[in-house]
């Protein structure tokens, strides 16, 4: 094994940065931006959208406003699954916040975190990123702006808060 002799950390003055954009979760449609790619081994009726155990894969846009049609700054990559075996809907989820446009272009913001998406207001950790916020970490406030429950296409409001160097 190949490593180099420990030395003390110099720690560098950080940062905490402030942001807002919007999260645009589609399962419906020809083009989903989340879709399925396991289920739960069981033979009996689970109720709702996302029974126990459904994993989901997701490619969403995030914009600078609630529309669909607003600037594009990146994308929310990753995966989410049902963990709750009760009514009030949790998911665990992995994203990786990448910004793809203004001045944070080719960085992005880890979160993983559970989601009880059946609140209206939740907390999510930030636990990292990469490119302008490597070592990022603190939290994200998510509000449920707008939700067809007919076919379970979401807007989500996103307020970032992160200190990174």
């Amino acid at each position: 094994m190949d490593y180099s002799e420990s030395r003390p950390y110099e720690s560098v003055q950080e940062k905490r940065t402030h942001l807002r954009f919007y999260v645009h979760d589609i399962p419906s449609g020809n083009k989903p931006s989340a879709v399925q790619i396991a289920g739960p081994n069981t033979t009996k009726k689970e109720d709702g959208p996302t029974p126990f155990g459904s994993t989901f894969a997701i490619d969403d846009l995030l914009t600078e406003g609630p529309e669909i049609t607003s600037k594009v700054l990146g994308n929310a990559r990753g995966i989410y699954v049902s963990s709750s075996q009760d009514k009030d809907l949790t998911l665990v989820l992995y994203i990786d916040l990448g910004f793809t446009s203004g001045k944070f272009k080719g960085s992005s913001l880890s979160v993983f975190s559970r989601n009880p998406i059946t609140e209206n207001h939740r907390e999510l950790a930030v636990v990292g990123g990469r490119g302008r916020f490597r070592l990022a970490r603190w939290f994200v406030l998510v509000k449920t702006y707008s939700l067809n429950t007919t076919n379970g296409d979401a807007v989500l409001e996103y307020t970032v808060e992160v200190v990174h160097p």
